[in-house]
C-alpha cells in the first residue's frame, strides 16, 4: 500500500523559509519521480517542482530561483524548500509520486504567508 506523508507546513511572514518534506512507502523509492503540486482556494492544483529518478529537476516559472526541491533515496524522502516566501504561495501542498501510468497523492500540508 502507497503511503506518502507530507509535514513542515505552517504560517510564516512574507519573505520566510519553509522545507516540506514527503515521506513514502510502499514504493520502490529510488525509480519514481517525485512532483511537488500546491491548491489555493479557488484554484486548481498547479505543479510546483519535479525531481526525477535521476535527479533532474524542473520548476514551475513562479518559484524558480526561491524553491528548491530535492531528494534523498535512502530516505525515501522529497523534499521543497521554499524561501523568499509570497503571499501568493499561500496554498495546500501536494507530493505526487508517479512511474509510468502508476500516481499517487499524499494528503497535503498548509503553508500560508502572511503579508
Amino acid at each position: 500500500q502507497v503511503q506518502l506523508v507530507e509535514s513542515g507546513g505552517g504560517l510564516v511572514q512574507a519573505g520566510g523559509s519553509l522545507r516540506l518534506s514527503c515521506a513514502a512507502s510502499g514504493i520502490t523509492f529510488n525509480i519514481y519521480s517525485m512532483d511537488w503540486y500546491r491548491q489555493a482556494p479557488g484554484k486548481q492544483r498547479a505543479l510546483v517542482a519535479t525531481i526525477t529518478s535521476g535527479g533532474s529537476t524542473n520548476y514551475a516559472d513562479s518559484v524558480k530561483g526561491r524553491f528548491t526541491i530535492s531528494r534523498d533515496n535512502a530516505k525515501n524522502t522529497v523534499y521543497l524548500q521554499m524561501n523568499s516566501l509570497k503571499p501568493e504561495d499561500t496554498a495546500v501542498y501536494y507530493c505526487y509520486a508517479r512511474w509510468f501510468g502508476d500516481g499517487s497523492w499524499g494528503q497535503g500540508t498548509q503553508v500560508t504567508v502572511s503579508s
